[in-house]
């Protein structure tokens, strides 16, 4: 116990700095809700954290970054700027067996390789709407996508990546359920509507009331179509469709 505690202080410590948050769970959990396609292959109690960005990312994390790096051929910005924080995470914990997984990343069959919303629910981040949260579906055949809520930051958040530390084993870990935040079926209905066909106009993000949200700048910059990104940031380069926001 005393080795995750130290374990989990200091990523969340290192990670805080820049507008990110954590929480740990075990594979097992994560493993024990989706179909074998897509186990993560670790030990049942090896130890893993999801990954937030919060609102406060883009000004103590992304805006540093841009300014600070010289990059060559940049890709997506926001990416590269996840990717650069976790590695120097890693980097401070090099006495520490750790994996990243990115939201992003695909297998060779193009399946996901973590379904960043489960993991944000297992790990009691953030609550993951689904279809199956409705009692009375008024959908018919319609396909209606899921989202994460946090209980603080409605929709204004994204799941980056899970940090999986292999060697470390916590049987002892105790599962917290995600703050179920969206309680009345009516409101859950407008939720997965706006999410499913209106996510363009952000308003399920404000499904309820928020703690922080976006800056006007930070809004600017996500609704710029990822080609346009780059000159935004006084940038040359191409990007790569994202829609990571």
């Amino acid at each position: 116990m005393a080795a995750f505690l130290e374990l989990e202080g200091k990523v969340r410590a290192f990670l805080a700095d820049f507008g990110f948050e954590v929480y740990p769970f075990k594979i097992g959990w994560y493993n024990a809700v989706l179909s074998p396609a897509f186990h993560l292959p670790y030990p049942e109690d090896s130890l893993a954290f999801v990954v937030l960005s919060i609102p406060s990312m883009f000004e103590k994390a992304f805006k540093p970054f841009i300014s600070q790096q010289q990059l060559q051929r940049i890709r997506d910005p926001i990416d590269e700027c996840i990717s650069y924080y976790l590695s120097q995470l890693k980097e401070s914990l090099k006495n520490e067996r750790m994996e990243i997984i990115h939201d992003y990343e695909l297998h060779p069959n193009k399946k996901p390789k973590l379904l960043a919303q489960t993991a944000a629910h297992v790990a009691g981040a953030a609550y993951y709407y689904q279809r199956k949260d409705v009692k009375n579906d008024p959908w018919g055949e319609k396909k209606i996508f899921g989202v994460c809520i946090h209980p603080q930051y409605g929709g204004w958040f994204a799941i980056r990546a899970a940090l999986i530390f292999p060697d470390v084993q916590v049987p002892f870990l105790q599962q917290i359920p995600p703050v179920d935040c969206v309680f009345s079926e009516e409101k859950r209905i407008q939720l997965l509507e706006s999410f499913t066909f209106h996510w363009q106009d952000w308003s399920y993000r404000d499904i309820v009331k928020v703690k922080e949200k976006y800056s006007e700048e930070q809004k600017t910059y996500f609704i710029t179509p990822p080609a346009e990104r780059l000159k935004l940031l006084g940038l040359e380069g191409e990007l790569r469709e994202s829609s990571h926001c």
